[in-house]
């Protein structure tokens, strides 16, 4: 049986391997402010896509407009070429704008986009929280019916 090498310990000091991937991927985005992200949806057309999951839009609201695709879907349904793609991702050329809640995961998730060809794709500086704190309008939260929300049971 081959044995796994151990990663080494983290000394404390140096960025860990998840803070050195968030900052790969941030050099090769031209991340947006909040005002910046209403001007593309605006102007531009571009695609918010907010990838937090139901708790935190249940919790919060959304952003008017936005596309919700969880972020475990999100490759499958922005790739222009795939059969499971939502009718928005209309092709390589679309402006794309990841929302998380912060502004981390959609970092790795726009470079991911941008991966699949979609060359517009960034994020917002921030997230939804930032969204919010710029006064930017939020459509209000919508709870599930207790019949509607996931369940592991049969």
């Amino acid at each position: 049986m081959t044995e796994v090498p151990k990663a080494p310990a983290y000394d404390g000091e140096s960025p860990s391997r998840v803070d050195s991937l968030l900052e790969s991927a941030r050099s090769g985005l031209a991340r947006l402010t909040a005002e910046d992200a209403a001007r593309a949806q605006r102007d531009e057309g571009a695609l918010l896509v907010d990838i937090r999951y139901a708790a935190l839009r249940e919790r919060d609201g959304t952003i008017p407009g936005a596309l919700i695709v969880e972020r475990n879907e999100l490759e499958w349904r922005l790739d222009p070429t795939c059969p499971h793609r939502s009718p928005e991702a209309t092709g390589p050329d679309l402006p794309v704008v990841v929302v998380c809640n912060e502004g981390y995961a959609s970092s790795l998730a726009a470079r991911s986009l941008q991966a699949l060809g979609l060359h517009r794709a960034t994020d917002l500086d921030g997230g939804f929280q930032a969204w919010r704190a710029a006064g930017l309008p939020v459509a209000p939260p919508v709870a599930l019916r207790a019949e509607a929300r996931p369940t592991l049971e049969p």
